[in-house]
C-alpha cells in the first residue's frame, strides 16, 4: 500500500458505528454477530476496553460504542479473525453502516467551563491501581 502509514494516538478513543438495518430481523442479526465477535476480540486486541450496544428499535439502527486505550491499539482488530469475518456480512444483508473515531479532548470541566487543568489521568487510561482501574474489572486475587 504505498502512501499508508498507521496514525499513532496516545490518547483514549472512543469508537461509534452505526448500522441503518431495515428490518427487524436484521437488527437481530447485528447483534448476533457483535454477541459472537466480543470474546475474540477481548482475548486478541489487548487495548479494548469494552463496548456496548444501543439499538434504536423504532428506526431499526443499532450503534456499536467501543472503548480504546490508544489509537494504536484499534489496529490489532486487524488480528481478530472473527470481526474479519463479521465485518463483510452488513454490505452482504444491504446493511448501511458509518463509522466514527472519537479521540480525547481534555477535561470535561476544562472543555465546557474553561476552567484550569487538574492533570487527572485519562478516563481511558490506567490510573492509580494499575490495569484494573481502567477496564472495571477487578485484579486477580
Amino acid at each position: 500500500m504505498t502512501g499508508f502509514q498507521l496514525t499513532d494516538d496516545s490518547r483514549g478513543q472512543v469508537v461509534v458505528t452505526r448500522f441503518d438495518c431495515r428490518t427487524i430481523r436484521n437488527v437481530l442479526r447485528v447483534l448476533a454477530l457483535h454477541r459472537r465477535v466480543k470474546p475474540e476480540v477481548r482475548r486478541k486486541a489487548h487495548g479494548y476496553l469494552g463496548g456496548t450496544t444501543v439499538v434504536a428499535w423504532r428506526r431499526r439502527s443499532v450503534l456499536s460504542i467501543s472503548l480504546w486505550r490508544d489509537l494504536s491499539s484499534m489496529y490489532q482488530m486487524g488480528q481478530v479473525d472473527r470481526h474479519i469475518l463479521a465485518a463483510r456480512v452488513p454490505a452482504q444483508l444491504n446493511i448501511t453502516t458509518s463509522c466514527g473515531v472519537y479521540a480525547y479532548s481534555g477535561e470535561w470541566k476544562h472543555l465546557m467551563f474553561r476552567t484550569p487543568e487538574t492533570g487527572a489521568p485519562e478516563p481511558l487510561h490506567a490510573s492509580v491501581g494499575g490495569p484494573a482501574a481502567s477496564t472495571g474489572r477487578k485484579p486477580p486475587s
